[in-house]
């Protein structure tokens, strides 16, 4: 009894040093080291100050930006989630109803895209899709005072598809988008 008992403790202790220690350490080391921009993060920085990730959503609210999917963990990095209400849930179905409506008032003539809507599963997804991009472009074009074949040449430009030709939806990153809505914003007033 006592010979198995002293076994199971080295193995307990053995596996524990083995997976709990050594692993994680070789496996963030190699990620470290081959992927490094991935293993942090995918972190975005503008004129040497880190301003986001490229993984997560967050809130550009000021009509000079293009916006994200809503969240439901209001873009709050800590606490992914969804909404959780069903389909026929009332309070979503008011939300989703008032924010078609205000989004119809900003541009009248369109179908309103369904993510500009609903929220992901995760409450932080940083793209949409390109038609959600292209609804925004009116507003954006009018609030920075460029030409809307400007900020559409910017979304065509910022519009990652496929991944591989066949995974997955054409999408436009939210943060790199508004990023290059700032940089051409920059240009055009050095000139």
């Amino acid at each position: 009894m006592r010979k198995n008992l002293m076994t199971a403790v080295l193995m307990t202790i053995a596996t524990t040093v083995l997976l709990g220690i050594i692993y994680p350490l070789v496996v963030t080391g190699l990620a470290q080291l081959l992927f490094p921009q991935k293993a942090n993060g995918e972190l975005v920085e503008a004129n040497g100050k880190i301003v986001g990730s490229r993984l997560l959503a967050q809130s550009f609210t000021s009509p000079r930006y293009f916006h994200p999917r809503p969240s439901a963990v209001n873009y709050d990095p800590t606490n992914t989630n969804g909404s959780q209400l069903g389909p026929t849930n009332h309070a979503l179905i008011d939300r989703v109803k008032s924010d078609t409506s205000a989004l119809q008032a900003e541009n009248p003539n369109a179908p309103v895209p369904i993510d500009l809507v609903t929220t992901s599963a995760s409450g932080l997804d940083p793209d949409i899709t390109p038609a959600a991009a292209e609804f925004q472009v009116a507003r954006v074009a009018k609030q920075r005072g460029v030409s809307e074949q400007t900020v559409r040449q910017l979304v065509r430009q910022n519009t990652e598809p496929r991944q591989f030709g066949f995974l997955g939806e054409p999408r436009v990153n939210v943060l790199e988008l508004n990023l290059a809505l700032d940089h051409l914003s920059q240009g055009s007033s050095a000139r």
